[in-house]
């Protein structure tokens, strides 16, 4: 049996875009780059060789700062080196979601933890660009409606790695839950979806309450670790 490490990077290398996107719409598609590559490669095969069974955190799609430089969920090149020990080459830019994401990591249970808990994905594992800005997959409707049957296709794919099937995190209490709940009504994925707040909306808007948030998280989550 492949470990969750094979198959995720498997299945990046492999992904291809939805068709039918609009004109003025480009995709973030680092994962055929080679320093995308190592870096998931090493990243996925320190924290994911195994076929332990993880609860899944579900994204709206990757950032230009973040994933869409990493090619790893809500981790930035500052957090990949930093945190998870992982030197690369990328320009050591910050992004707000990685930092919250990191800051609740260390403040619950520390990375290898988490890691062997959860697995982070996005409801697109492709992410968008539009003018030069990043572009919610639920921005513009032609855009969602044509990433539906992508989205589709990618949970189906990754809810046969061993994801927990009774409980899902929504990262994002809005539209992409709406989204999400949505879609599962419709496919059956998981018998709860249950929101969390999103980290770039907590870094943004309410950042004077970080800690409250942090722990907003680690309580929700917690229950669903494994015991060590």
């Amino acid at each position: 049996m492949h470990s969750w490490a094979k198959k995720i990077t498997g299945f990046y290398r492999n992904i291809q875009p939805p068709g039918n996107l609009p004109k003025e719409v480009g995709v973030l598609m680092p994962y055929t780059e080679p320093d995308v590559v190592a870096a998931m490669d090493h990243f996925y095969h320190t924290f994911y060789n195994d076929n332990d069974k993880r609860t899944l955190l579900l994204g709206i799609n990757p950032g230009r700062f973040g994933g869409g430089v990493t090619g790893i969920p809500f981790t930035d090149p500052i957090r990949l080196q930093d945190v998870c020990g992982i030197e690369n080459s990328f320009e050591k830019k910050a992004e707000l979601s990685s930092i919250f994401m990191y800051e609740m990591i260390a403040a619950s249970c520390g990375a290898f933890q988490f890691y062997n808990n959860f697995y982070i994905s996005s409801v697109s594992p492709l992410g968008f660009i539009k003018n030069g800005k990043n572009l919610n997959y639920y921005d513009e409707k032609p855009l969602q409606q044509a990433v539906e049957s992508f989205a589709v296709q990618c949970m189906e794919t990754q809810l046969g790695w061993g994801l927990n099937r009774d409980t899902a995190f929504c990262i994002g209490e809005g539209a992409n839950l709406q989204y999400a709940t949505q879609l599962n009504k419709t496919h059956g994925w998981f018998k709860q979806i249950i929101g969390l707040p999103h980290p770039r909306f907590i870094m943004q808007y309410k950042r004077k309450n970080l800690q409250e948030y942090i722990h907003r998280y680690a309580e929700t989550l917690t229950p669903f670790m494994k015991a060590k």
